[in-house]
This record gives structure tokens, C-alpha cells and sequence, in this order.
């Protein structure tokens, strides 16, 4: 009698912060794949506003509910983190057209280096169109209001990051 394979999916990003529309990604991916992995990615040549840890901490906050949902940090090659869980897929998010020009590259790259991994796209949901984690960090460093932009247990993590009450 033949096993099921157990489907593996992989959501890379810095989530520095998890916005809306990433736990939007998260749930719907999450509902393809036996287990989802959102792999959150060190990027020495990104400035961010969270440690490595403090953004594992923040997505698996949002996440907790969401069974089929591990949360791990890593470095190097995505592909290497992919072929190291035994996931076939990744999964990627797009809002625009210069998303997916960026994505369909990356995407290709991957393809090349590594031809058993997949790559699928997931459109933003509309209400989701215009976020990105940049756009939240900008409005809450000018005391701007993130709620509603931002998984609302976190909301209060990113004020106080930026020092702002």
C-alpha cells in the first residue's frame, strides 16, 4: 500500500512587520499543504526594524491558531531551506505588476537551481493591495494609525519598537 506524501509548502519573507496581507497569504496558503513553513528570511543587506527573533516571535503570534503553521528562521539560498524540509513549493504573494515581474525572476532562478521546486503565486486580496511591511513602518514612525493594517496583536509591538505610544 502506497503512503500519501506529506505536501510541504514554504512562504519566505522578512516580515518585518507581518502585515495583513501576509497572514492573509499565510491562511489561504496554509489550506493547500499539509504543513506551510513561512520561513523567515535574514537579509544582512536589509535594514530591518525587528531581530530575526523578534519577527519569528511576531509571526508565530499571528499564527498560533493556524495548526498546519511552523515558523523558522534561516539564511543562504531559499531553495537550500526548501530541499532541507522536504517541501516542493514555494509560495509567494503579488500586489502589482512590479511584484510579479520581480517574482517571475526569482521564480525562474529558483526553477533553474533547483527543477522539482514550484513556485506558486498568490494574488493579494484587494483590501490588502496597497501594503507593504516598508508602508506600515513609515506611518507608525509619523504616529500614524496601523490599526487595521497589521494583525492587531502586534500593533502595540510595532509602536513600542519605534518607541511611540
Amino acid at each position: 500500500m502506497e503512503t500519501k506524501k506529506t505536501r510541504v509548502g514554504i512562504y519566505p519573507g522578512s516580515f518585518d512587520p507581518l502585515t495583513n496581507g501576509h497572514l492573509d497569504i499565510i491562511i489561504r496558503a496554509s489550506r493547500l499543504f499539509d504543513l506551510l513553513i513561512v520561513g523567515v528570511l535574514r537579509n544582512d543587506a536589509k535594514k530591518t526594524l525587528f531581530s530575526m527573533e523578534e519577527r519569528v516571535d511576531l509571526v508565530t503570534k499571528c499564527t498560533v491558531d493556524i495548526p498546519n503553521v511552523k515558523v523558522e528562521m534561516f539564511e543562504g539560498l531559499l531553495v537550500d531551506f526548501v530541499r532541507e524540509k522536504g517541501a516542493d513549493t514555494i509560495v509567494r504573494g503579488l500586489r502589482a505588476v512590479s511584484d510579479y515581474e520581480y517574482e517571475l525572476q526569482m521564480a525562474m532562478l529558483n526553477k533553474h537551481m533547483s527543477p522539482e521546486v514550484d513556485t506558486i503565486f498568490f494574488m493579494t486580496d484587494i483590501n490588502n493591495s496597497f501594503l507593504s511591511s516598508s508602508l506600515v513602518k513609515d506611518v507608525a514612525r509619523h504616529g500614524g494609525n496601523i490599526h487595521g493594517l497589521v494583525p492587531e496583536i502586534v500593533v502595540d509591538d510595532i509602536y513600542k519598537k519605534l518607541k511611540i505610544s
